[in-house]
């Protein structure tokens, strides 16, 4: 693959799921709150924060990226040359409830923080799912379901009330039959039988999919779980929180062993906290967490028991000058991604995503400003709380571009080599506006700021889109996003919608 040749590429909208009206108004339970490729990209997860998980797959069933391709693999294949798939819905549940600590006194959101999918040797999907405190472990299976069609006539209802009987699938532990309302029918109706043809235009076979819970992996966390990971070796995996991150086994729930732990004996000598952690794709030794301060820990679970002070720092030595109250704030690391070589790091803190190499720990090899333009309003975002917005990060399978979102729903995708300012900006909506190249008004001509928000020109005339890439709408901002791990084709959510842009 020629990097040049994938340097500019054109974002096009694909689909969307559960699209709304811009007057709609949004339920809090109903807002996505994460969003979750597997590994062979057939499927995608999407988490709300009323506890509900909901699962999409490829229209034409397994596409050809089934495999988990090599970097010098997708280069021969010609990465985009895969033909970006299509969704559709497969099946949802519910997979958390809301609890309440009676010992803390303290409510338990349902929401769903993350999701992670689980390696799996059967034809079982396998997903793990947590909200502030109990993860969960699901098996989807599918199944096929007989389903009655809609009839006419009362002769066709007589016809298929005995068809539906008459089948083994719907009779009772007794052996006898029964609706689903648990209203018996007397045995003389099963005197007539419709015709085979009658039949076939009664009751039909449908594929759906049901979940059921295998494993709980609760008590575990003091405080709220904020990531998972599974592991390459396919048994065990991570769930972190503020100050603790603990290890799993898959098959047992009821233990689990603190590998990191923050916590100092007096509280009030804390300075920082854990606010992602990953596995490394490749080795299963290693594993990376990022934290409050805007460092990044690699720690090789060989080396100790306890992890905390056998790690390998990066931190970005130009950014630790002068510093203030807001400054830390926005230096705080809020997402971490392994490319699926695991050479790199992928960090996104709140003004900035970092690509850092795993052999250099001094500084990022590449910066990319998402929004600088809102520095100088920092006082602001802290009296409204945007300053604490925690937005994700994601990269391609080959490793070579990079996606996060910003306020008024915008989708930021960087390529690597092509600069800091280089990039595309699209709206995360069904007719995606591209933004590019623009520059700002003069200051004779800027409105007022009051509401953060700047005008600017496009092309010597002045935009009068409501795409900006230089407004804030702090209500509409695109956090959680995923990108395909075989083709180029991103998954973002913004509110209770999901939006695919392939390229």
């Amino acid at each position: 693959m020629n990097p040049t040749t994938r340097r500019h590429l054109e974002w096009k909208f694909s689909q969307v799921f559960g699209e709304r009206s811009p007057d709609d108004e949004i339920l809090d339970a109903d807002r996505i709150s994460t969003v979750e490729f597997d590994k062979s990209g057939d499927y995608v997860a999407v988490g709300d924060r009323g506890g509900r998980i909901v699962i999409f797959e490829t229209k034409d069933g397994k596409n050809t990226a089934d495999q988990h391709y090599s970097r010098n693999q997708l280069e021969q294949l010609d990465y985009v040359s895969l033909n970006h798939p299509e969704y559709r819905y497969k099946t949802e549940f519910q997979s958390h409830e809301p609890e309440f600590d009676y010992l803390k006194s303290l409510e338990i959101e349902e929401k769903i923080n993350k999701l992670k999918w689980c390696t799996s040797l059967s034809g079982s999907l396998f997903i793990l799912s947590t909200n502030d405190k109990t993860i969960k472990l699901w098996k989807v299976k599918d199944r096929k379901v007989k389903k009655a069609r809609e009839i006419d006539s009362p002769h066709q209802l007589l016809s298929s009330e005995n068809t539906l009987l008459s089948e083994k699938s719907f009779m009772n532990e007794q052996g006898i039959p029964s609706f689903a309302n648990g209203n018996h029918v007397e045995s003389g109706v099963n005197s007539i039988f419709p015709s085979q043809e009658l039949r076939s235009k009664i009751a039909n076979y449908e594929d759906t999919a049901y979940a059921r819970c295998r494993r709980v992996y609760a008590h575990a966390h003091d405080f709220n779980i904020n990531s998972i990971s599974n592991n390459s070796d396919g048994e065990t995996f991570i769930s972190a929180d503020d100050l603790r991150i603990n290890l799993w086994n898959l098959e047992v729930s009821n233990q689990s062993f603190n590998i990191i732990d923050m916590k100092p004996s007096n509280m009030e000598e804390l300075t920082e906290v854990i606010t992602s952690a990953e596995f490394h794709p490749i080795h299963c030794n290693l594993l990376a967490y990022s934290s409050s301060r805007g460092f990044i820990r690699l720690v090789d679970m060989r080396q100790s028991a306890l992890c905390d002070y056998s790690a390998r720092i990066f931190q970005d030595e130009e950014c630790h000058g002068s510093r203030s109250f807001l400054t830390e704030i926005v230096a705080s690391i809020t997402d971490i991604k392994f490319p699926v070589d695991g050479r790199h790091i992928l960090s996104r803190d709140y003004m900035n995503l970092k690509l850092w190499d795993m052999h250099m720990d001094s500084s990022p090899v590449a910066t990319f400003k998402i929004h600088e333009h809102l520095r100088p309003k920092l006082c602001d975002l802290y009296n409204n709380d945007s300053i604490f917005d925690k937005f994700e990060c994601c990269l391609s399978g080959d490793g070579l571009h990079f996606a996060t979102g910003s306020y008024s729903n915008l989708l930021r995708i960087f390529f690597h080599g092509g600069g800091s300012d280089e990039g595309a900006t699209i709206e995360a909506s069904k007719d995606p506006n591209s933004i590019k190249n623009r520059k700002p008004l003069p200051r004779s001509r800027r409105s007022s700021l009051s509401n953060l928000t700047r005008g600017f020109y496009k092309q010597g005339h002045e935009s009068t889109s409501v795409v900006d890439e230089y407004s804030l709408n702090s209500s509409s901002k695109l956090q959680h996003l995923a990108w395909h791990p075989c083709t180029y084709l991103i998954a973002c959510a913004s509110g209770n919608s999901l939006f695919f842009y392939h390229a």
